[in-house]
């Protein structure tokens, strides 16, 4: 089992969804977030006083899945986030210790579906 979590920009969160669904992965989580990376943000001025914005919009995106579904999971996250612009997003990939369903107590692959 893995976590997999994500962080796109957000006019690319329908693409993503969409490319999910059609890779048959349904079960997701979403959050705005706020971070900088290569980016690092831009300039703005205010009544005459400039300002550095250095923490864009950003989405992040949390899926549990299977084993069989990791890869297809990270295909369709690029396939849906990607313009080959700097701040496309970055993925993480993380180690999932145990699941369980809290209306069945089911534990593991089945708790995750």
């Amino acid at each position: 089992m893995k976590l997999i979590v994500a962080y796109i920009q957000p006019h690319k969160l329908q693409d993503v969804k969409q490319a999910l669904y059609k890779a048959k992965v349904c079960k997701l989580s979403v959050t705005n977030a706020l971070g900088c990376g290569e980016q690092h943000g831009y300039e703005e001025s205010y009544r005459g006083i400039k300002f550095e914005v250095n923490l864009l919009k950003k989405v992040r995106i949390e899926i549990a899945v299977n084993q069989d579904f990791v890869e297809k999971a990270i295909d369709a996250i690029i396939e849906g986030a990607k313009t080959g612009q700097i701040g496309d997003g970055k993925i993480f990939v993380l180690e999932l210790k145990e699941c369980i369903r809290i209306r069945t107590g089911e534990k593991g692959d089945k708790a995750i579906g």
